[in-house]
């Protein structure tokens, strides 16, 4: 049973016994099975139609009715812990690990304590692959709320979370995320407030920092209201002014393939912040589900989107970037950065691409499936020309079919190639696709061959088309599987379906999240926190205080910090005015 965002929320003071769905009130998911036919299929229907219906179903001009809170986050001491974390709403395994370590109250990294953050900061991307009431409930209220069940003793109204759309969140024009973040009828998540009411907000921090969260519609543009509420924002800003910037991409590294898609950021830098005189010393996003950081002696630019998502890889991250990107007509003055930390480490992502080969066919069942129809097809579609009669009537009308499966076969892997919005390495991907093409029609034109020599083919009808399916099928469906799985590791070689190489094989581990404090004084310390080994498996705590994890671990979840601790102090020079 689940619970859409305006139904009645489960009991809080009852805490489940066992893991199953009907104990919980929410349904763990499984991760999203990125190559399964039915899923490639919708996922793209869904993307095209909000890439061409985006601008009718863009919400945020109606955010202007909505209240324009600026939000404040200040501890009793006067300092502040804040804690970020993106791509989470995906299988529970991976998602729950790192929601029931945001939960503690303390993480004790190393020999350090970090008490938990009285604000959270979700990213972008709460749900995959598309939204809707049910998966929110399932794929993120479930697990957050199970993880903290209630406010902690002591902790007054307990801790905020305020929440970014990412592409995913978009695909339906914004409708189930503002319900579930802005609306009126659910305030809370399990312990956690929601506070905000529009999909961007501002948070004023302590020692003059401010967080910025801009929703630029998948790095689209950034709308009139949202320019006039940052403007009104900025208006408070003083020359001593800090200021960390998020947005749900990191597009200052995607603009070293793609310019265009740092406009609007660029854009929202040289019109709002930068007259003000305040400095961006931070800027921090998800959408790459893997942690990076790019710095310079002024900004810290950091990728962290490890908070539930398939992992993507870091192995190809360039080493130095400019900002704005080169190609980006801007007349801001163009910086360059040096990579500084990535996790997972550029070895062990080369090794996650290489599994690749085991993975491919061990995590996609249905995806065997698929291209052993299509190469099934193929060799039925050969046979029945071979069996024709070379040169006769029938033989002209039995190409037909092979024809047009040959020209789906060239047109799926030249397209499959061409996923990226990539405006570099076309002739590459154009290469590589139909490369892959003639790779496939070269296994069935040998898989043909290999059947016409066993005995199965012989054999009277029907037992010949049953032998046909289920044994040719089975080998045709693995072998060309293993072909799409060696595709992908050359491709990736040349920067082509990287994306696909790591969603094929779902990676739940390596996870990422960062824990941020701020002192009275204005000195930001970031300490960016790894998790090596998602769990597999949950023990119920029925017997727990309210505000415990209704799941524990049945082994131990292992945090680590990625790189030394991150310190941001407000000495930089001013600005010239």
């Amino acid at each position: 049973m689940t619970h859409g965002p305006e139904q009645a929320m489960p009991n809080p003071t009852r805490r489940p016994r066992d893991v199953t769905p009907a104990e919980l009130g929410f349904t763990p998911a499984q991760p999203v099975a990125w190559l399964s036919p039915v899923q490639l299929a919708g996922t793209g229907l869904r993307v095209a139609l909000a890439s061409i219906q985006g601008g009718y179903l863009d919400k945020r001009e109606l955010q202007a009715a909505f209240p324009d809170d600026v939000h404040r986050e200040v501890g009793p001491d006067g300092d502040c812990w804040i804690d970020f974390v993106a791509d989470l709403g995906d299988g529970f395994d991976a998602t729950y690990s790192v929601a029931y370590l945001l939960a503690q109250e303390t993480l004790t990294v190393g020999e350090r304590e970090l008490p938990r953050g009285q604000a959270l900061v979700l990213g972008g991307d709460e749900v995959y692959p598309t939204p809707s009431a049910e998966r929110y409930e399932n794929q993120l209220v479930g697990p957050y709320r199970a993880a903290l069940p209630a406010t902690p003793p002591g902790a007054g109204d307990g801790p905020a979370m305020y929440a970014l759309p990412g592409n995913h969140d978009w695909y339906d024009g914004l409708t189930a995320f503002l319900r579930l973040f802005t609306g009126t009828r659910r305030t809370g998540i399990g312990g956690w407030r929601l506070p905000q009411h529009r999909s961007y907000f501002a948070v004023e921090l302590p020692g003059d920092w401010w967080l910025l969260a801009l929703d630029d519609q998948d790095s689209t543009y950034i709308d009139d209201p949202q320019l006039a509420y940052f403007s009104r924002v900025a208006a408070r800003f003083g020359p001593r002014s800090k200021v960390i910037v998020a947005t749900a991409s990191p597009t200052w590294v995607q603009g070293d393939d793609v310019p265009q898609v740092y406009a609007s950021l660029d854009y929202f830098v040289r019109a709002v912040l930068e007259p003000t005189g305040a400095q961006i010393r931070l800027m921090v996003s998800g959408d790459w589900h893997h942690y990076a950081r790019y710095s310079n002696e002024n900004r810290d630019l950091i990728t962290c989107g490890g908070g539930g998502a398939y992992l993507y890889p870091t192995h190809q991250l360039p080493e130095t970037i400019e900002v704005p990107p080169a190609d980006l007509p801007s007349p801001s003055e163009r910086e360059k950065y040096q990579l500084r930390s990535r996790f997972p480490g550029k070895r062990l992502s080369q090794a996650y691409a290489a599994s690749i080969v085991a993975g491919l066919p061990k995590d996609n069942p249905s995806f065997i499936a698929m291209v052993g129809a299509v190469h099934v097809a193929l060799m039925l579609a050969t046979s029945g020309v071979i069996t024709s009669g070379f040169g006769s009537p029938l033989q002209k009308f039995s190409l037909v079919p092979l024809v047009i499966l040959v020209a789906m076969v060239m047109s799926g892997c030249y397209a499959f190639a061409h996923l990226s919005d990539s405006v570099q390495g076309h002739l590459r991907r154009r290469v590589l696709g139909l490369l892959h093409g003639a790779a496939h029609l070269g296994l069935a034109a040998l898989g043909t061959w290999l059947w016409w020599e066993l005995p199965p083919h012989a054999w009277p009808w029907p037992w010949s088309l049953l032998a046909a399916l289920g044994l040719y099928g089975v080998a045709a469906g693995l072998a060309a599987t293993e072909l799409t799985a060696v595709y992908l590791l050359i491709a990736a070689r040349f920067d082509v379906n990287l994306n696909e190489l790591f969603s094929a094989q779902g990676i739940i581990d390596s996870k990422s999240f960062l824990r941020m404090h701020i002192t009275a004084d204005g000195t930001l310390t970031i300490y960016p926190i790894g998790v090596r080994r998602a769990a597999r498996r949950w023990t119920a705590n029925p017997d727990g205080a309210a505000h415990e994890p209704w799941l524990t671990p049945a082994g131990r979840l292992r945090p680590h910090l990625i790189e030394e601790p991150i310190v941001l102090t407000a000495d930089l020079p001013l600005p010239a005015r």
